[in-house]
């Protein structure tokens, strides 16, 4: 089966969101392109992660995202274990990220962010 390549979002303001995702995920190479109607930032860290940030002439500055319309919930990021999880909630508490609490369900745990735009970022592991 093919894994995950990347993922790109649509933001309002791509250089405020590749500079959130740096600061909570560290320093990574970034490449910009543009096009007629739409600027990216791809930002790729080096355990291979890729992220792209695209802003489109069309976006209204004042658009959020909405978990509720057809699209992107959430974007989960894999832990190994509940104290890597917890070891990112304690990194964005220290980076004043506002973040909701270590969650600890019946299949694993999670810690929640939202970004710049309000797309929300899990960092998740699951049980055993």
């Amino acid at each position: 089966m093919p894994l995950l390549d990347h993922l790109t979002l649509t933001v309002t303001d791509p250089a405020q969101s590749a500079a959130w995702y740096q600061t909570l995920l560290g320093d990574a190479t970034v490449i910009e392109r543009e096009g007629p109607t739409w600027k990216r930032k791809r930002l790729q860290w080096p355990d291979g992660l890729v992220l792209g940030f695209t802003q489109h002439l069309g976006t209204s500055t004042p658009d959020r995202f909405d978990h509720e319309r057809v699209g992107l919930d959430h974007i989960g990021l894999g832990c190994a274990n509940e104290a890597e999880v917890r070891s990112w909630a304690d990194r964005m508490s220290a980076l004043g990220i506002d973040h909701g609490p270590v969650e600890d369900v019946p299949y694993g745990w999670a810690v929640t962010a939202r970004d710049p735009d309000g797309i929300a970022v899990e960092f998740f592991c699951l049980r055993g």
